[in-house]
């Protein structure tokens, strides 16, 4: 468990001028209101980015997008505001308000995507934007180490999501999300489906917190809490839930698809409250709660039937209206007291009031009270459950889940604010000023309102979101479920928690024994210990790899180039034709290519250098007699004549230098690794020479230079006049090569000159 760290009390009342940001989030927030009370329709816009990639910047808002941009908007707008309070004196404050317009216009983006390689863009954003607004007070190790942390894991999901994007879309013939949505071509029933969708559950389970990738949201809470309240409670860590909830309609009636999201979704939802109840940071509290929360939704997006759509809209947007004020409340605690920890604060309401209002608004929409959003949304959540009875143990691991979120919620509103413990340690303390003080008052105030009223107020906003979840063929409404229907529900989850609060210091106590023993075994540890691997396995890989031996490096880089042959010969294998026509047209290539196989063996043969030399150029030579009989003497009299110059000087050089050197041996093990690793090659190149030949050609380009070559380049010689005249550039290149390679042997020639000299002196 992290420790809490107190800061000295901070008193100021000042406000940053950077509140003039929060008219950003505003604007998309009225925006919002606009499309979903006046418009209500979809709205589309289509630019070609790449069309020579195929890939267009397309956007699509539909009633799901319009509840995320909702949130982004609405939720943003009081972060940008509380910031400015809670930042104000802050040096490179700057720096925050800009990150956070960045990440906002990343999160639209992400929801407003119509195409899955420009929602990858934007998702990556976000986790960039993440990073530096979680490491924002990199001065400390602390924030610096989770910000590393969230950047590592949602970067690995991003990588695995990447490669789910590029798998469906290749699978489905097109990147469009609302192509995808609305095809019938049977594309959910390829073989290969199953493992595109694994690899975007992967990214979403990591962006969200689902086991195995939970710890590292509350280690996030190493941010300010206005990055807390927006990216940790609204807005990011739903961007799984989100890309979850998209593509539900499409697969949700599969078993593959549904039962992972049910039960990953379960487990996590009761294994974070469990670990909320060990800690004692009331900002980290809140995200395991968190945690719990994102887990409750991945379950019911994977719940069957249309019931569960319903309660997914409600509850992202009841979970964003309680758990962002409480942060706000959080903040405002350590803003005025330099601690978030539960032991040290109590009986702050006489002197905090107007946070103790808005703490206690927003733990009764946490405890699913009646008459709040809270209320209402557990209530579309029962139903949901009832409607699945072949998951009836989800139903009773939820009755746990909302009992220790009644606990959590007694902690946040009548613990730090009512319960007196002791004398109040921080006599000094007053509220914090109106812009810390509103934007918790306004969102937990919201909760209850739309609570209050959940026809008038937000149906129109739920409903359409709910529709967009929904597979085709269901109605649009979210039914009757907002009627309060579960009163002997609530009050026994009521008890339930009221008996965990009391229990727990006791239960913190237990549970704290407990982890200390199986700490080795949790994922932190094990991320911890695979992050120590990385350096360790890389000088080990280096030392084995980097090694000084010439020999060593050779054999690797012909190896790779082997394995990637061979996988280019594999690959193109299906679209060769039966049999080997060109071998049966030409007898001539055919006798050269047998003998150029041969000699090519004897090369593996010789110890000595200059019997392997000789090997090798009889190699070119035969070379030289395939390029004849195909036709290209001109070619073959190239080869031929380098070929003989390279024997003769490489002779020359290693008569002169190896007479009084007896060549080294080689162990038998390292010289059979050599021969598997030049015939691998060699094999290869053969294959891959045969398919290029024996593939159909498109002889336009042939056609275009024969045509050509005499009235534009007046030369009769059509491979002379492509190596001069079209391709003037690459010749040229490939001159400055040969002089370069005439450059390198040089020093050779001049040692050889001065010990001729010097051996006749």
């Amino acid at each position: 468990m992290t420790p809490v760290t107190a800061h000295a009390p901070t008193h100021t009342a000042a406000t940053s001028r950077w509140i003039l940001t929060a008219s950003a989030p505003f604007a998309l927030f009225v925006f919002v209101l606009w499309r979903s009370l006046v418009v209500g329709e979809e709205l589309a816009w289509t630019w070609d980015w790449a069309p020579g990639l195929g890939v267009a910047a397309a956007f699509r808002i539909d009633g799901l997008a319009l509840l995320m941009l909702a949130l982004i908007g609405g939720i943003g707008t009081l972060v940008f505001v509380y910031a400015a309070g809670y930042m104000a004196g802050v040096a490179q404050r700057g720096r925050l308000f800009a990150t956070l317009l960045v990440f906002m216009v990343a999160m639209a983006g992400t929801v407003s995507a119509d195409h899955l390689l420009l929602l990858l863009v934007f998702w990556e954003a976000t986790s960039l934007a993440s990073f530096l607004l979680v490491g924002f007070k990199h001065e400390y190790e602390s924030a610096r180490k989770s910000a590393q942390q969230a950047l590592m894991v949602t970067a690995g999901g991003g990588l695995a999501l990447l490669a789910g994007v590029v798998l469906l879309g290749e699978v489905a013939g097109s990147y469009s999300i609302s192509g995808l949505l609305a095809s019938d071509t049977g594309w959910q029933d390829h073989p290969l489906t199953p493992w595109a969708f694994l690899l975007m559950g992967l990214g979403a389970a990591t962006k969200s917190a689902q086991l195995p990738f939970h710890f590292w949201l509350p280690n996030a809470m190493a941010a300010p809490t206005p990055v807390s309240a927006y990216l940790h409670s609204a807005t990011m860590v739903k961007l799984g839930v989100y890309l979850l909830a998209r593509f539900d309609p499409t697969v949700g009636d599969r078993d593959w698809w549904t039962n992972p999201l049910i039960v990953v979704g379960a487990i996590t939802a009761f294994w974070s409250m469990v670990l909320a109840l060990r800690e004692r940071d009331l900002k980290r509290i809140l995200a395991w709660s968190t945690v719990s929360a994102l887990g409750t939704l991945v379950m019911l997006i994977g719940l069957p039937g249309p019931a569960p759509a319903g309660a997914v809209a409600a509850f992202l947007l009841a979970h964003a209206l309680y758990k962002a004020p409480l942060f706000f409340v959080a903040g405002n605690v350590d803003h005025c007291t330099g601690t978030r920890n539960i032991d040290r604060v109590c009986g702050l309401a006489p002197r905090m009031p107007w946070t103790a209002a808005a703490a206690l608004l927003a733990a009764a929409s946490m405890a699913g009270m009646p008459f709040s959003l809270g209320y209402a949304a557990k209530t579309l959540i029962k139903a949901a459950k009832f409607e699945s009875e072949a998951w009836a143990w989800v139903s009773y691991s939820s009755v746990g889940v909302s009992a220790i979120a009644v606990a959590v919620a007694g902690v946040a509103a009548y613990r730090v604010f009512w319960h007196q413990r002791s004398a109040n340690a921080f006599p000094e303390i007053h509220e914090a000023g109106w812009t810390m003080r509103w934007p918790p008052i306004i969102a937990a105030a919201l909760g209850i309102l739309l609570g209050l009223f959940p026809d008038q107020l937000a149906a129109p906003l739920l409903d359409p979101a709910a529709a967009a979840m929904r597979p085709p063929g269901f109605g649009d409404e979210a039914g009757d479920a907002f009627e309060p229907s579960m009163l002997g529900t609530v009050g026994f989850a009521v008890a339930a928690g009221i008996g965990l609060y009391l229990a727990w210091d006791r239960l913190h106590d237990v549970l704290e024994r407990v982890f200390a023993k199986l700490e080795p075994l949790s994922m932190p540890a094990w991320y911890a210990r695979g992050l120590a691997a990385i350096p360790a396995a890389a000088g080990a890989l280096t030392r084995r790899v980097q090694n000084g031996r010439l020999d060593d490096y050779l054999l690797m880089t012909a190896a790779a180039c082997a394995a990637g042959l061979l996988l280019a010969a594999w690959l193109v294998s299906p679209a060769l034709p039966a049999g080997l026509p060109l071998l049966g047209e030409h007898p001539g290539i055919a006798l050269g290519g047998l003998l150029l196989v041969v000699v090519s063996l004897l090369v593996l043969l010789p110890r000595s250098p200059l019997l392997l030399l000789l090997c090798s150029g009889f190699s070119g030579l035969a070379s030289a007699l395939v390029f004849l009989f195909a036709g290209a003497p001109d070619v073959a009299l190239t080869q031929f004549t380098v070929e003989v110059a390279f024997i003769v000087v490489a002779s020359v050089l290693i008569i002169r230098f190896s007479r009084a050197r007896r060549p080294a041996s080689t162990p038998a093990p390292r010289r059979a690794l050599r021969a598997a690793v030049a015939l691998a090659s060699g094999a290869a190149c053969a294959v891959l020479l045969l398919a290029t030949t024996a593939l159909p050609q498109d002889g336009a380009l042939a056609e275009y230079f024969g045509r050509t070559s005499v009235p534009e380049a007046h030369g009769q010689n059509v491979v002379n006049v492509i190596l001069v005249d079209f391709r003037a550039v690459d010749t040229l290149g490939e001159i400055a090569v040969v002089a370069a390679a005439a450059l390198a042997l040089l020093p050779l020639l001049m040692r050889l000159l001065r010990a001729r000299k010097e051996g006749r002196a």
